[in-house]
C-alpha cells in the first residue's frame, strides 16, 4: 500500500486497523469457496459485504457471523449458481478488491440516467401503462426492476431521452413524466397511495427497492392471494441475559435470501452482533442474535411483531411466483410497451421484472402468472411466444440449488436445524471456533 507523503504514523495505523483483512480459500471446504473478512465493526458494514457477494449471483450456502467489541468476522462459503467453486482468477480478484473497500461504503450512480421510482396498487396490466406512457414521452428504459408484494408494486427505473440519448433534466418534462405515471399508477382507487419520484442518483437498486415496499408498508397489507404453505417462518425472542433479541428464519432457500433479510434488519436501524446461516437441501435456516443501534433488544409485544412481518415480507419480495420468461432480442423504441401489452391482452400477469439493456440487445426477465395469480396455461404461454417471437421470447426454469449431499452433512450442528432451536449459549462460541480461534465449543 501506497501512503500518501501527508499522512503521520497515526493515520497509518488508522487505516491499517480499519482496512477488512479478506482470504478466499478454495482448499478448506471441498464444495464450496470459503470467503473469510475481518474487519472493524460498522453499522451496514455487514450489508456491505453480503451485497459483493450477492451481486455476482453466488448463492451463499453457508455462513458465520460474530462480533466482539469494536470488531467483526465473517465466514460465507459460496458456489456459483450451478453449486461450483469459484475458479475465475478476475472474478475472485473482483472480490478481494471489493470486500478490502467495504469499511469506507460503495455508492451507486446512474451512470448518466434518469432513475423513476414508482409505487401503487398492482393490478393485471399495469406495467404495460407505464411502458406506454414512457414510451410515448420519449423516454428510453435502460434498466428496470420492478417487484410486486400483497397487492402493491414498486419500481425503479432508469431511463434517457430517446432522441439525444441523455438523461432528462428539463424540469418541465419531468413534472409531465411525473404526473402521467402517477396518474396511471393512481387507477380509480389509489389516490393516496401511487407516488413517483424522479432522481439522477439513488442507492443500491435492490436495497432502494426494499425501501420504497417498507416505505409504503406492504408488511401490513393483507395478500391478494392465500398464502402458500411455504411461507416463511419467522420468530424472534429475548436472551435476557446477553441483551440480545435472536431472530429465526426458516423458508425455501434461493439466492440473495442474505442480502434480503439483512437489508430489511439494517435500515430497520438493527445491528447484527452474531449469526449463523445453514442451507440443506432447498431449505434455509438463519439465526441472528439482533439489538437495536442504540444498544438495546427489541424491548415491546409490537415491535416484535413489527420485526416478524418486516422479515417475512423482505424473504417473499423477492421469491419467484410464475413462469419464467426471458426476452433477448433488438432493443427498439416501444419494446417494452409492446411486449407487456401482449401479455396483458393474453391475461398474463407480471408478479416481477428486470429489465436491462446491453449495447443494442435487450434482455429482460419476467415472471408471469395468469389473472388471478394462479399459474399460467401452458398452451397460452406458447401462444404468447408465436406472437412475440419464439426466438426471442424463451421459457426459462430457475436455476436448481445444487450443493452435494457431503457439504450439507458437515457442522451439522451449525445454524439452525430442521425445526430446532440451538442452544443460546452456544452461539459466540460457535462462530469463534469456526473461525478458527479456539479449538473446541462443547
Amino acid at each position: 500500500m501506497e501512503w500518501s507523503a501527508c499522512l503521520d504514523e497515526y493515520e497509518k495505523l488508522v487505516i491499517r486497523m480499519t482496512t477488512p483483512r479478506v482470504v478466499i480459500d478454495n482448499a478448506v471446504c471441498p464444495k464450496a469457496t470459503v470467503v473469510k473478512v475481518d474487519s472493524a465493526r460498522k453499522h451496514g458494514i455487514l450489508l456491505e459485504a453480503v451485497q459483493v457477494l450477492t451481486d455476482l449471483n453466488l448463492s451463499i450456502k453457508k455462513a458465520y457471523i460474530s462480533s466482539d467489541g469494536r470488531w467483526f468476522m465473517d465466514v460465507f462459503h459460496v458456489t456459483d449458481l450451478n453449486g461450483n467453486k469459484l475458479t475465475d482468477k478476475s472474478v475472485i480478484n473482483y472480490i478481494e478488491q471489493s470486500l478490502v473497500t467495504i469499511h469506507y461504503g460503495r455508492k451507486t450512480g446512474s451512470n448518466g440516467l434518469t432513475a423513476l421510482e414508482l409505487t401503487g396498487t398492482d393490478r393485471v396490466g399495469l406495467l404495460s401503462e407505464v411502458f406506454a406512457v414512457l414510451a410515448d414521452l420519449q423516454c428510453n428504459v435502460v434498466d428496470a426492476k420492478v417487484w410486486t408484494h400483497n397487492g402493491r408494486i414498486a419500481s425503479l427505473m432508469f431511463v434517457k431521452d430517446c432522441n439525444s440519448g441523455s438523461p432528462i433534466e428539463d424540469t418541465q418534462q419531468i413534472d409531465r413524466i411525473e404526473a402521467r405515471l402517477r396518474n396511471v399508477l393512481k387507477g380509480d382507487n389509489d389516490i393516496r397511495s401511487a407516488k413517483t419520484m424522479v432522481s439522477m442518483a439513488v442507492t443500491h437498486t435492490e436495497r432502494r427497492l426494499h425501501q420504497m415496499m417498507f416505505a409504503d408498508r406492504d408488511y401490513e397489507r393483507n395478500p391478494i392471494l392465500q398464502p402458500s404453505g411455504d411461507s416463511p417462518v419467522v420468530t424472534v425472542q429475548n436472551w435476557v441475559e446477553r441483551g440480545y433479541s435472536v431472530v429465526n428464519v426458516q423458508c425455501r432457500d434461493r439466492t440473495k435470501l442474505l442480502f434480503d433479510v439483512v437489508c430489511t434488519l439494517t435500515d430497520m436501524e438493527y445491528i447484527v452482533f452474531h449469526a449463523t446461516i445453514k442451507t440443506s437441501g432447498d431449505r434455509a435456516y438463519l439465526e441472528f442474535y439482533i439489538r437495536h443501534t442504540d444498544g438495546t433488544p427489541i424491548s415491546s409485544e409490537p415491535e416484535r411483531q413489527r420485526v416478524i412481518q418486516c422479515l417475512q415480507a423482505a424473504v417473499e419480495r423477492r421469491a419467484s411466483e410464475g413462469v419464467r420468461l426471458e426476452l433477448c432480442t433488438l432493443d427498439r423504441q416501444c419494446l417494452l410497451a409492446d411486449v407487456t401489452r401482449t401479455f396483458r391482452e393474453n391475461g398474463l400477469n407480471v408478479t416481477r421484472a428486470e429489465i436491462s439493456t446491453t449495447r443494442d440487445m435487450a434482455l429482460n426477465v419476467f415472471y408471469v402468472t395468469d389473472a388471478i395469480g394462479n399459474a399460467a396455461d401452458p398452451k397460452l404461454i406458447e401462444s404468447v411466444r408465436q406472437k412475440i417471437g419464439m426466438s426471442s421470447l424463451k421459457v426459462k426454469e430457475l436455476p436448481p440449488l445444487v450443493y452435494h449431499q457431503e457439504a450439507e452433512r458437515e457442522d451439522q450442528t451449525a445454524g439452525v436445524a430442521g425445526t430446532v432451536l440451538l442452544s443460546l449459549g452456544s452461539l459466540v462460541k460457535r462462530n469463534l471456533y469456526h473461525l478458527g480461534l479456539i479449538r473446541s465449543y462443547s
